[in-house]
């Protein structure tokens, strides 16, 4: 038996907290789809089916269909009526029932690792004419990822091992892995958020607390939690200061590619 701790399902309501921060990469990169496929609309990834209306106008007569891991955001999505259908499935064992006009998958498959088998594979999924598309975040470099590892590393060696954190591969691998397969279109955004302050809190632990840092804090006690987070904080104030009207100008790069085939 494993002595690692269980990580428990996506929290929808602390996800859902910067619904409008977290939607806007989403509709860019659906803006950016040119093309389709005459199959299915797949949102890969769907999580409490924040994009699938967009999806459903862009779709004309296609199927849209809502994939994701977690219980609790697809029954969000299915509650949410939106999509024609969704499947409950890790997406690297998921598999089309025929083939799609269109993957999509917004934030999502930097949490899924093997990127060098992943990435390949969808792009054998599509239709003839057939879209990946693919936004991801970009910012484990930043202070308000990196700082997160490098404090629990400090605080409690060994304790945590980048347990599902977001893992992404530099651009030129993408690159060399999708080029040759179709029409290939790569690139980066940097957004400006305003992050308003929360009592008690810094608004970027609060933005990243229920993403990145979720895999990590829910490996610790809670007074190691505690602690972590009070670092973290002091750390945050520092990188990224809180104005006199109690926001945070808060950038965040996200990278993102299409591939038509």
């Amino acid at each position: 038996m494993s002595d690692k701790p269980k990580i428990s399902d996506w929290n929808p309501g602390a996800y859902a907290r910067y619904h409008d921060l977290r939607l806007r990469p989403g509709l860019d990169l659906l803006n950016a789809v040119g093309r389709m496929g005459t199959g299915d609309v797949c949102d890969l990834g769907c999580g409490n089916g924040a994009l699938g209306e967009a999806l459903k106008a862009r779709s004309g007569a296609r199927q849209v269909i809502g994939v994701d891991a977690s219980p609790a955001m697809l029954e969000k999505a299915r509650v949410a009526k939106i999509y024609d259908s969704v499947q409950q499935a890790d997406i690297r064992e998921w598999h089309p029932r025929r083939a799609p006009g269109l993957i999509y998958s917004n934030a999502a498959l930097h949490w899924v690792g093997g990127h060098e088998q992943l990435m390949p594979r969808l792009a054998g999924m599509l239709a003839k004419g057939g879209t990946l598309a693919v936004q991801m975040p970009h910012q484990n470099k930043a202070p308000s990822h990196r700082v997160w590892l490098s404090l629990v590393e400090e605080l409690f060696p060994g304790r945590v091992e980048k347990m599902g954190t977001p893992g992404v591969m530099a651009p030129v691998k993408y690159e060399e892995l999708l080029a040759r397969k179709g029409q290939f279109r790569m690139w980066e955004t940097e957004y400006y958020q305003r992050l308003m302050a929360e009592q008690g809190s810094h608004p970027v632990r609060r933005f990243t607390e229920s993403t990145y840092a979720r895999p990590i804090l829910q490996a610790l006690e809670p007074d190691e939690k505690s602690d972590l987070i009070a670092r973290y904080e002091e750390v945050m104030h520092a990188a990224y200061p809180v104005r006199s009207d109690g926001s945070v100008l808060f950038p965040f790069r996200r990278m993102f590619f299409t591939l038509t085939v």
